[in-house]
């Protein structure tokens, strides 16, 4: 969960296009993984797709997600990190808060490519939003939650012509400090 004490402006982003893109069938055939990105920034209106994509709002009125989410406990944080700086995705309002303005991007991952990669989505699951279960219900939740929204991002992304990846090979202890994190509230 992220600690309040961090002063944040807020980014607003573009409307997502919620119309368009590739046909889902032809988005499932054309999934893959890829390790090799531009260093090239994403457009705000790309960026804006992407997050609304993995995690937003489909229904205003309803509160409903882009994914499904158990028991709508909303328990799932998305960070974005960029060359500029590192925001946390606020999902009800589809804007960006600006968690860190240092480049952050090596932190995301133990890999080369990381560093450089122009977005790294850095997915934390609250587990303070899931008082009544236990650890390991928390932990399916969320994870399942995660993946879900992970699903979406990659979908997304082969509509879209965008190389992705999934990666858990992450120093989550230094990453958490990093996002102000209480580690052992919130899995990154």
């Amino acid at each position: 969960m992220p600690m309040p004490a961090r002063e944040t402006t807020t980014v607003a982003l573009p409307p997502p296009a919620t119309e368009g893109g590739k046909p889902l069938l032809t988005a499932i055939r054309e999934r893959r993984s890829s390790r090799a990105f531009s260093d090239r920034p994403l457009p705000p209106q790309t960026l804006a797709n992407l997050l609304w994509a993995a995690i937003g709002v489909s229904d205003p009125e309803g509160g409903r997600l882009t994914v499904p989410n158990a028991r709508s406990r909303h328990e799932i944080d998305v960070f974005v990190i960029t060359a500029a700086a590192t925001y946390r995705y606020d999902i009800p309002r589809h804007a960006l808060e600006t968690v860190a303005t240092a480049d952050l991007r090596a932190l995301a991952g133990k890999q080369d490519f990381v560093a450089t990669a122009p977005v790294n989505l850095i997915y934390v699951a609250d587990y303070a939003r899931m008082p009544d279960l236990a650890a390991e219900q928390q932990l399916v939740y969320g994870s399942t939650d995660v993946g879900f929204s992970v699903q979406n991002a990659y979908l997304y992304c082969a509509s879209a012509g965008l190389a992705t990846v999934v990666r858990g090979s992450v120093d989550r202890e230094a990453l958490g400090r990093a996002l102000g994190l209480e580690i052992g509230r919130a899995h990154v």
